[in-house]
């Protein structure tokens, strides 16, 4: 079950099912913590088979992680952390807003790693400020992992800036124009104080991918025409929120434990799940989009709907006209894909062939993807992309390399956007108009409080508010 699909298999739909980079929804502490097990022997496995260089020589002070959201995709970041060889990392604080879940990866990482685990039962922090007693605990220069719903990534971001700790932060980043520029503004004050930050965009740190990069640099498969992406696949989680919140759990707290359900949280599935996929066309065609429009829709109803679409399909454009078209469909027994392609005027190309790894990157002689006109494809097998993350990341740090991926996953983030925000309002999205307009969807949540009132209120018939193109300026309100 690796972290949002780090091994793939022929069936989408065992990739989409094995997402380690969300919250583990799971209602006990026995399940959750089987899942979150079956993970790390997964990862363990491909990353044994993995062709990675011992380069990080071990010093006699540890570099010490707090991890900030302690779910499954963060106890997949630190598990990818502290897999890192040769590293001189220690897990020494966790936070988070539930404490069950924090219980659960510190047993399950405690079994794994002895002698790079140190966190007592006083070091485990709970509660909207726990993230500052655990970064607290940090000396300049260690490093906060930062793997809570995207809403809080900003405030988190800005004290460990503050208390001079390097970053990693899962994507997205941001789910709007001001929590991009928010993120964007950040990452100056990170290289003011020489703090390196990385991004949980993986697919960039593939050795595969970058290969493929070049090629198409170099112009193996002619001058880049169109791309195209989809991720199809059964729901990874229940679309429906009925009957809401538990008796004696807060509305905002249960709203953060079902924040794939909420655009505010976590800028939906499509925010979440599809931008990786965006960022690898991005970076293949070394532009971002300028505009975005979409259409989608709920096609299976529940008793309370959550507010994401189960479809989508978005028509990008970057500067010079090329198209890049992406479908994302959430729904039961339909016909299931998952991977980004590409044509240029020589020949096919594919950026990854099903999950997120391996890649499995091709170039095609021709237009027809059939294995007797390949160029040139990927050689087998591939080293773990999730671990090469960690591994540039603690090589920037320890021998001090400028390294801070916040603007460019912030700027995935915000092309990832766009496209949500089309589909949503039926509206044509820019990038520019996105990144200085005036829809904040994360406004006040760093002063967020388990008594707060949510960002997002029942109706009068007991529902929440839905995206209802044509209807709102913005998703689901003026």
């Amino acid at each position: 079950m690796p972290r949002d699909e780090a091994k793939s298999s022929k069936s989408p739909t065992t990739s989409a099912k094995s997402n380690r980079r969300q919250f583990l929804d799971t209602t006990t502490a026995t399940v959750a913590g089987a899942a979150l097990a079956g993970v790390a022997a997964t990862k363990a496995g491909a990353q044994e088979k993995a062709d990675v260089p011992k380069v990080f020589a071990g010093g006699s002070d540890a570099i010490r992680l707090a991890l900030i959201g302690c779910g499954g995709r963060g106890g997949g970041a630190a598990v990818d952390a502290l897999s890192v060889q040769g590293a001189p990392l220690k897990l020494v604080a966790m936070a988070d807003v539930f404490k069950e879940r924090a219980d659960i990866v510190r047993r399950s990482i405690g079994e794994q790693f002895e002698g790079k685990f140190d966190v007592p039962d006083e070091r485990v922090f709970v509660g909207f400020d726990a993230y500052k007693e655990a970064i607290d605990y940090l000396k300049p220069g260690d490093i906060a992992i930062f793997a809570t719903p995207v809403a809080f990534r900003a405030p988190h971001f800005a004290y460990a800036i503050e208390k001079g700790v390097h970053t990693f932060m899962e994507k997205p980043v941001s789910i709007d124009g001001p929590s991009t520029k928010r993120i964007i503004e950040l990452a100056k004050k990170a290289d003011e104080k020489n703090l390196k930050v990385g991004v949980g965009l993986m697919c960039r740190h593939c050795d595969r991918r970058q290969e493929l990069y070049d090629r198409l640099q170099n112009g193996e498969a002619g001058e880049l025409m169109d791309f195209r992406g989809y991720r199809m696949h059964t729901p990874a989680q229940s679309p429906e929120l009925f009957p809401g919140p538990p008796e004696g759990v807060s509305e905002i707290l249960w709203q953060i434990r079902r924040f794939h359900g909420f655009l505010w949280a976590s800028g939906g599935i499509y925010s979440d799940y599809y931008v990786h996929h965006i960022d690898e066309v991005c970076w293949m065609k070394g532009a971002w989009p300028v505009t975005a429009e979409a259409t989608g829709g709920r096609h299976v109803k529940g008793k309370m709907d959550d507010q994401n679409f189960d479809s989508y399909a978005v028509e990008y454009t970057f500067p010079d006209g090329t198209k890049f078209f992406y479908s994302g469909r959430h729904i039961k027994n339909c016909d299931q894909k998952f991977g980004v392609f590409g044509r240029g005027t020589k020949g096919a190309f594919t950026i990854s062939a099903s999950g997120h790894s391996p890649a499995r990157c091709a170039i095609y002689k021709g237009q027809a993807e059939d294995k007797d006109k390949l160029l040139w494809t990927a050689e087998q097998p591939e080293p773990n992309p999730y671990r090469r993350e960690w591994e540039h990341l603690v090589d920037a740090i320890i021998n001090d390399k400028p390294y801070n991926e916040a603007v460019r996953g912030a700027e995935a983030s915000l092309a990832t956007a766009m496209g949500r925000i089309a589909a949503h309002t039926g509206k044509l999205v820019t990038y520019d108009g996105l990144l200085n307009g005036d829809y904040d969807l994360t406004a006040g949540v760093a002063d967020f409080k388990a008594d707060s009132p949510a960002p997002v209120r029942l109706l009068a018939d007991y529902t929440y508010p839905v995206p209802t193109p044509g209807k709102f300026k913005y998703e689901y309100n003026d």
